[in-house]
């Protein structure tokens, strides 16, 4: 097999050895090996930050503000897309990636420093601005690098990033946090991250000359500046929906306001980020980042309650109920390799809606399993419905926007999608929390909150299996 030489290939180049040869061929190794780690760490510092959180809040005297610790990075990542996607159609990825790295790094260093809740939120807004950063950066670097026959196994990989850490970072995060310090949770991921930077620092050559001929963004300067105030917007009304939330009290109160003020404010300015159409389901990139945000909205808004379901109802300890989770994401990883396979191409419409039909079935057997009394690991089982259906659907998604817009657009459409992901969850978790509200009795008398739950979220998945085959033009 012939050897691509550096520094430079770009795509049409290296097509053929490539496909070949696969993502590490050595035209693409040092990218492949810096999207995975960077990948990994921001997935890993989400998940074991899940684990630390207890250790903080006691240190910190933040208990009030536990959910605030995860909403406030969820809320600056959007700010981060939106604003990641304006960069990238005006300089190309690289200025956000860099900056996205630089911001994630230090805002993982402040939050090991701080010594008050106020420094810990800091830094951890500072991390959700550079994650959002680099999840754009990265999907446009994989547009403009990346041959197209490869895009779906490079997307399998970051997938298989996303979900590694959910099988090992709540269990790595306890034994640093128990053997040295949850600071070091935070103080640990930054070497991966500048490991990361010298990998992109060195093939920053590849990376320019693969956009090199691709036309400027169809938006002008002030559509740009008109983009990045909306995503400001967003970003606060976010903020709002999951602060008026994160108590889970459903009640007349400035609180509730805020949270209803929160979900107009994303409702008026959502239409305006994503391509027209989308909420009308209409042909093609629409109904793409519509079947994002519902696979995201059905999954994260029932995911977040099976803890508490197997601990509360069924009476497992934390540890196993985590086990159960873990189970559950191998689905996630199976589903993307699956559609990785190069005989899907040219039909990746009908793994969306079959992504779907799985989250679906997945979450009608949870609700299954919970109303009839079922053993509780069971529960497992449904999460790997859930889980392949997650994996073939949003990696299908992915390869399927790249495939439906122009390269100098990349950006704008790299933006939207991830747009329609982190809207997805927080609309998801924030309905889902709004039920829970309403119908919770106490602990142990909780299993008709579930079945509303899922059943609801369940048919939130089936549209995905509608929208799916509106995708196809």
């Amino acid at each position: 097999m012939a050897r691509v030489t550096a520094p430079t290939p770009g795509p049409q180049a290296t097509a053929e050895p490539a496909r070949r040869a696969g993502v590490f061929h050595p035209a693409y190794a040092l990218i492949s090996l810096a999207l995975v780690a960077l990948i990994t760490v921001i997935a890993f510092e989400g998940m074991a930050v899940s684990t630390a959180m207890p250790a903080v809040a006691r240190e910190l005297d933040a208990v009030r503000s536990y959910g605030l610790a995860f909403s406030v990075m969820l809320t600056a990542q959007l700010l981060g897309i939106v604003l990641a996607g304006v960069s990238c159609d005006r300089s190309g990825p690289l200025p956000s990636l860099y900056a996205g790295q630089l911001l994630f790094g230090a805002g993982c260093l402040t939050c090991g420093a701080a010594q008050g809740v106020g420094a810990f939120l800091a830094g951890r807004a500072v991390s959700g601005l550079g994650a959002g950063l680099i999840i754009v950066a990265g999907f446009v670097v994989i547009g403009r690098t990346y041959p197209e026959s490869l895009r779906p196994k490079v997307f399998s990989l970051v997938s298989a990033a996303w979900v590694l850490p959910s099988l090992l970072g709540p269990p790595i995060s306890a034994w640093i946090t128990t053997t040295w310090s949850w600071r070091w949770v935070f103080w640990l991921v930054v070497v991966p991250v500048v490991a990361a930077a010298a990998m992109v620092l060195a093939r920053r050559g590849q990376i320019t000359a693969a956009g090199a001929g691709i036309d400027g963004s169809s938006r002008d300067r002030r559509a740009h500046r008109r983009v990045a105030w909306l995503g400001l917007l967003i970003a606060v009304a976010a903020g709002a929906v999951q602060w008026g939330t994160h108590h889970l009290v459903l009640r007349w109160s400035p609180q509730t306001v805020v949270a209803l003020a929160g979900v107009v404010g994303i409702a008026a300015v959502a239409p305006l980020l994503l391509p027209a159409g989308t909420w009308r389901m209409g042909r093609g990139l629409p109904s793409v980042m519509l079947s994002r945000f519902l696979l995201a909205t059905a999954f994260f808004g029932s995911t977040t309650y099976v803890p508490l379901m197997l601990v509360s109802e069924r009476g497992l300890g934390l540890g196993a109920a985590g086990l159960v989770l873990a189970v559950g994401s191998l689905g996630w990883s199976a589903g993307s390799w699956v559609q990785g396979r190069d005989r899907f191409d040219g039909r990746r419409e009908s793994l969306v809606s079959s992504g779907g039909a799985l989250l679906a079935a997945g979450l009608l057997a949870a609700v299954a399993v919970t109303y009839f009394g079922w053993h509780p690991y069971l529960v497992a089982l449904a999460l790997v419905s859930c889980g392949m259906g997650m994996g073939l659907g949003t990696s299908s998604l992915s390869v399927l926007s790249l495939l439906l817009s122009e390269p100098a657009d990349h950006g704008e459409t790299s933006s939207a999608l991830q747009l329609s992901d982190v809207l997805g969850a927080v609309l998801g978790i924030a309905a889902a929390g709004a039920v829970f509200a309403a119908m919770h009795t106490e602990a142990g008398s909780d299993i008709p909150v579930y079945v509303t739950m899922w059943t609801g979220l369940s048919a939130v998945a089936l549209l995905v299996v509608v929208a799916g085959r509106r995708i196809g033009t």
